[in-house]
């Protein structure tokens, strides 16, 4: 059932849900129907998980020490989150510490968009109309989270969106919209060169960390399809290799 929607996205299906069980029946009803996980974004505050959260990790953290320690990664989270990818927790003004998953988790924790990480400083509403959203659906949608309520989103071909508007809808979802927002992806499949590393990675490397967190991470890939494994895997190896310069950037060749 997945091969309809093996080709890249070109719209995005938002709604709003009041509680973590009808979000997390609509996101099952997604999976159901052959959407993949890689597709699929939430932010909330309220989750039932949030109580096994020792704190909120910084944007630094999770792009970088985070990434080693896998704390970005479901390992702290049950309920609805362990159904998706690239699980953090980040801080936005106006909310406090929220909790996101998916590519729009990625975006907002800068992992894939170094530029749009500035747009939180005016809020998630800010956020979201960088990325493509209607702005009067993003204020909506920033004042149902800071209730407590959970933002879901779909990426889908135009083709699909009608069905997958519906589908949300009778999942409880509310304000449902069917978008332009366009969100950002990391590469599929090995890296090409050191101009595919995320910003935030990029800047806290050398041109000789650079190409080494490039070698490693395909080297990983090529031996486990598992992007994550191969971004935790790829910052391990910087670790041991190199320490910070008086500038904080990894550059000092450790020595062997």
């Amino acid at each position: 059932m997945t091969s309809a929607f093996a080709k890249p996205p070109e719209k995005c299906v938002s709604a709003a849900f009041k509680d973590e069980k009808k979000l997390q029946d609509a996101v099952q009803r997604l999976l159901d129907r052959g959407v993949p996980k890689e597709r699929i974004s939430i932010i909330g505050r309220n989750f039932q998980s949030e109580a096994r959260i020792t704190g909120f990790l910084t944007k630094k953290d999770v792009i970088l020490d985070g990434l080693a320690s896998g704390a970005l990664y479901g390992s702290l989270f049950g309920s609805v989150l362990s159904l998706l990818t690239g699980v953090g927790v980040l801080f936005i003004p106006f909310l406090g510490a929220v909790v996101a998953a998916g590519p729009l988790g990625a975006a907002l924790l800068g992992a894939t968009s170094g530029a749009l990480y500035g747009a939180l400083g005016a809020g998630l509403g800010s956020a979201l109309i960088s990325l493509g959203m209607p702005q009067d659906k993003a204020a909506i949608y920033q004042t149902r989270v800071q209730a407590g309520e959970f933002l879901l989103v779909v990426e889908v071909p135009e083709e699909k969106s009608g069905e997958i508007f519906l589908l949300l809808q009778s999942a409880g979802g509310e304000e449902v919209a069917i978008t332009d927002m366009q969100l950002p992806h990391e590469p599929e499949g090995e890296l090409t060169g050191s101009d595919q590393i995320s910003p935030e990675i990029k800047a806290d490397l050398s041109e000789e960390a650079q190409q080494t967190f490039v070698e490693t991470y395909n080297q990983s890939l090529s031996e486990s399809p598992e992007k994550t494994n191969a971004l935790k895997t790829a910052w391990e190896r910087i670790k041991q290799l190199f320490d910070r310069d008086d500038k904080g950037i990894f550059s000092k060749r450790k020595a062997s």
